[in-house]
């Protein structure tokens, strides 16, 4: 028994007739009379009764098939091949040669890793079937047929809708399973169409005119009407391709309706339409308040601000002029309303501060700003000449930013250090630009030996009127961590402080560092 015998499960025929291949005579070629002959050649014959019985075979079939001829007589040749070419060609074989006197078809052998023609021909007795090797060109024609089949197979299962049409005749004559359902069209009704069908009120004629001209092989996808069986049209993307279908110059179409998300996006420009309208009006709202409060804050503060002033001038002529009459409990509360009075001058002028300071954003520029620092120290000494305090600082703090804002910043940081470093004997203030997070960014940090802070309140730092001190301990107003908040956020930055356990603070401000204005 043969190695692909050992394979299948083979069943005898009843009684078979006496039929040899001389018996075949009268269906060969005349060009080989003897039978004897056959042998000779490479093709494999194989003689079947009509019930594809193998009634006997010359030696290249029965090297085809691997076996000998007492082992297979009896036996139908679909038991006999390989079980997958039996799978995939018998049924077929048995249609074609109830309507045909003939018919061939390759199969590929995977055991043996070749590829035979099989070809089938009545005769007398049943059929001869010729066996021989196929060459490259029906491997070839083998293949490209089972291509055409995947690519059916595809086109049917698409979930997308596609159909195919002659470019010629414009006549559909290919349609996928989606089309059916989405346009509602029958197959057989479909094969009956022209693509124009498809297209209410002509919106076809720019497909068509495409195609004239010949110089598009396929397009982008396009919005367009498509129109159902039921007469309802609907808005789809299209797009199309130029492709050879069963012999035929064609062209294959494929849509996606989007009827729902074009009505989707209807609803959502309307409601950004509406929504930006919101905005722009709350936007010019939002301007006239900052306006108002800008000519108010600037009213308020020059009204303060002339009021303080003669209150500060009859108090210091009081003192001046009065001192000798006053006693000590009189100096004492002339000494109070000084004071009052000049922390209130300070407090007027923070404020405007805070309020002006977007308006003073301006163009951002390259600051160095050590001889910033280095002038606000010279100050702080010159009001407060008992001090010794230790300055580390960088010859160079050179960063991007609005010069005046972080002026206003660091006269803020500085005075904040040099004030909670006021009951440390020997105290200090560093100053330094650290490398950012972010790409491109700095930090700017001031940071101090002095009182710090509990971190559970660090969150209220940066607060207006926020304060972490008796103001008996550390006078101020509690506005200058915000301003410098707020120089941050017009930088684009943020801010944020630290304090160990053992006292100090470190204050942190992040600048992105953009492209520095030319002028």
């Amino acid at each position: 028994m043969s190695r692909f015998l050992d394979k299948f499960r083979l069943t005898p025929a009843g009684n078979l007739p006496d039929v040899s291949l001389q018996s075949a005579n009268s269906i060969l070629p005349a060009a080989q009379p003897e039978w004897g002959s056959l042998d000779l050649t490479l093709d494999g014959i194989v003689l079947l009764d009509d019930k594809a019985v193998i009634l006997d075979a010359n030696a290249p079939a029965l090297e085809f098939l691997h076996t000998s001829l007492s082992a297979i007589s009896g036996y139908s040749l679909w038991d006999v091949v390989p079980e997958e070419v039996a799978k995939q060609n018998e049924e077929a074989t048995e249609l074609a040669l109830d309507s045909a006197d003939r018919h061939s078809f390759i199969a590929h052998e995977s055991f043996e890793n070749s590829w035979v023609e099989y070809t089938f021909r009545r005769c007398p007795a049943g059929y001869v079937v010729n066996l021989r090797e196929a060459g490259p060109a029906q491997k070839y024609q083998r293949l490209l047929e089972d291509s055409k089949r995947y690519n059916q197979l595809i086109f049917e299962a698409n979930p997308n809708v596609m159909w195919v049409f002659d470019r010629t005749t414009l006549r559909i004559f290919a349609v996928n399973q989606a089309a059916v359902k989405f346009y509602g069209i029958a197959r057989k009704v479909f094969m009956t169409l022209g693509m124009e069908a498809l297209f209410p009120q002509g919106e076809g004629a720019e497909l068509l005119r495409s195609l004239q001209t010949g110089k598009e092989e396929q397009s982008e996808m396009r919005l367009c009407k498509q129109k159902k069986m039921d007469g309802k049209e609907v808005l789809v993307e299209l797009a199309w391709s130029q492709v050879k279908w069963d012999g035929h110059q064609a062209v294959l179409v494929s849509l996606a309706d989007i009827s729902d998300r074009h009505l989707a996006d209807g609803v959502l420009k309307r409601a950004n339409a509406e929504l930006q309208k919101t905005l722009v009006a709350q936007q010019v709202e939002l301007k006239n308040v900052r306006h108002d409060l800008l000519t108010f804050t600037q009213a308020v503060s020059s009204d303060l601000q002339d009021s303080l002033h003669v209150a500060h001038g009859f108090a210091a002529r009081l003192a001046e002029k009065y001192s000798l009459v006053l006693d000590d409990q009189g100096r004492h509360y002339v000494r109070r309303i000084q004071a009052s009075i000049s922390q209130l001058a300070k407090l007027v002028d923070d404020l405007r501060t805070l309020a002006q300071l977007p308006l003073r954003s301006g163009v951002p520029a390259m600051v160095n700003l050590a001889p910033v620092c280095l002038s606000l120290i010279a100050d702080l000494r010159k009001r407060d000449p008992d001090r010794d305090v230790t300055i580390e600082m960088d010859s160079r703090l050179m960063l991007v930013g609005n010069k005046g804002l972080l002026t206003t910043a660091m006269t803020c940081l500085l005075e904040n250090a040099w004030k909670f470093t006021s009951k440390k004997t020997e105290a200090w203030i560093k100053v330094g630009l650290l490398p950012g997070k972010a790409p491109g960014e700095l930090v700017l940090l001031v940071a101090d030996n002095g009182a710090g802070f509990d971190p559970v309140y660090s969150g209220n730092l940066f607060t207006a009127f926020q304060r972490l001190h008796s103001s008996a301990d550390f006078p101020g107003n509690g506005l200058g961590l915000a301003i410098i908040k707020r120089v941050a956020q017009v930088h684009g930055g943020t801010v944020w402080a630290e304090s160990p356990g053992q006292g100090g603070a470190s204050f942190f401000m992040s600048l992105p560092q953009g492209e520095a204005s030319a002028s």
